[in-house]
């Protein structure tokens, strides 16, 4: 049985909870040919923790710049207990630059992830980094003193619109509470934790997970994704295929008073999508590289394109290729060098992006806020009866 990771709901005003969100819309709708982890998350590769903080203050209403109504969290993604001692060979790609996931210079250039990751939205990225460094003092005090220091890696998608983001709504206490609760199993999606405020294709989003296992002659190995999905337009969404998007391009639009001042040009257009990748497969940068690069052909199948103003951003690392902190443990050295267990994994990964991000569709909840902005939830039977026709 699969023991749910930690969920957290923060609300200054009044306490709103979220339910688990709808579990990927499989197995009745199969993408791709891979079967899934038994989670259908990316907690299936072991070790991988997750949790998500979610912060709901005021009812739907005018934007009081710096007060409300707030719409936002944060999410973070542990690789193992203690990434900082147990460090694991990681790689990021950049498909579309609009955005900010921090650290990856040192994670390119070592080859390694020795940091959690985390996820929130544009203008707490700061806030959320100061987190992460004081979670990690608490388990390593010599850093900094007799150890180096560490570059957290933070990402962001903005969440202007439904969430006062001026009002920098999480804090650095947020971070650490969420890392505090970061656990293996089962955990909410949808609007909650980075996802709260998030939409995609004009319909309410946030996050999304999904994994899928390579044949067992490749090595049985377990790839995960776990996506903050805030990008696409409408008329784009496919679902296995089928044009979802444009069979309700006239209805469940986001509801926007004409007073709202909604931005609908630069970087609040079009939003971001962060990918973070994991599995249990033996990888080195440079493979993990490839497998990142990977991850946009699953998104592709969805319809999204990468709009300019989208900040696309993924990391991808392996669990069991680690480069521990103590000298006196050996590197891993037990890599893949096996072509068709790699295009296997390839395959895992793309399969993984896609169900991930219709994940993020399925499993959220119409949700207002700020501006009395209202973003719809994709109804899930409307749409399998949909592509039951097909």
């Amino acid at each position: 049985m699969l023991v749910r990771a930690s969920i957290l709901t923060v609300a200054l005003g009044a306490l709103v909870s979220f339910a688990p969100g709808f579990a990927a819309p499989e197995p009745d709708l199969r993408i791709g040919v891979l079967e899934p982890g038994p989670g259908n998350a990316i907690t299936d590769v072991a070790g991988v923790r997750v949790a998500n903080l979610t912060k709901i203050e005021g009812k739907a209403g005018p934007l009081v710049p710096g007060v409300g109504p707030v719409r936002t969290g944060v999410t973070v993604v542990l690789p193992n207990d203690d990434p900082w001692s147990k460090r694991v060979a990681a790689a990021t790609y950049a498909l579309n630059g609009n955005g900010e996931m921090t650290g990856t210079h040192w994670v390119d250039e070592a080859g390694f992830l020795e940091v959690p990751i985390a996820l929130t939205n544009t203008l707490d990225v700061g806030r959320v980094d100061d987190g992460v460094i004081d979670w990690l003092l608490s388990k390593h005090p010599g850093i900094g003193v007799d150890e180096d220091v560490p570059l957290p890696v933070v990402a962001e998608c903005d969440d202007q619109g439904i969430n006062d983001i001026d009002g920098r709504h999480v804090s650095a206490a947020d971070a650490v509470t969420a890392l505090q609760t970061a656990a293996a199993g089962d955990f909410a999606r949808g609007n909650i934790g980075a996802g709260t405020g998030m939409r995609a294709f004009g319909f309410k989003a946030g996050i999304g997970t999904a994994s899928r296992v390579t044949p067992k002659e490749e090595g049985a190995y377990n790839v995960g994704v776990l996506l903050n999905a805030n990008t696409g337009s409408r008329e784009e969404l496919r679902i296995d295929g089928v044009p979802v998007g444009k069979a309700f391009a006239n209805e469940l639009l986001p509801e926007i008073p004409k007073n709202a001042a909604l931005r609908t040009h630069g970087r609040s257009a079009d939003g971001s999508i962060v990918v973070t990748i994991a599995t249990d497969a033996p990888l080195d940068g440079r493979q993990l590289h490839e497998l990142a690069l990977r991850a946009t052909l699953g998104i592709a199948r969805t319809g999204i394109t990468s709009h300019v103003s989208s900040g696309d951003l993924f990391i991808a690392f392996s669990t069991t290729n680690i480069y521990p902190r103590d000298p006196e443990h050996p590197v891993a050295k037990a890599l893949v060098n096996d072509d068709d267990t790699m295009d296997a994994l390839f395959t895992a990964t793309a399969e993984a992006s896609e169900a991930a991000v219709y994940d993020a569709l399925f499993s959220a909840r119409t949700l207002a806020g700020a501006r009395n902005l209202k973003f719809y939830a994709l109804p899930i039977e409307r749409v399998r009866s949909l592509l039951k026709r097909q």
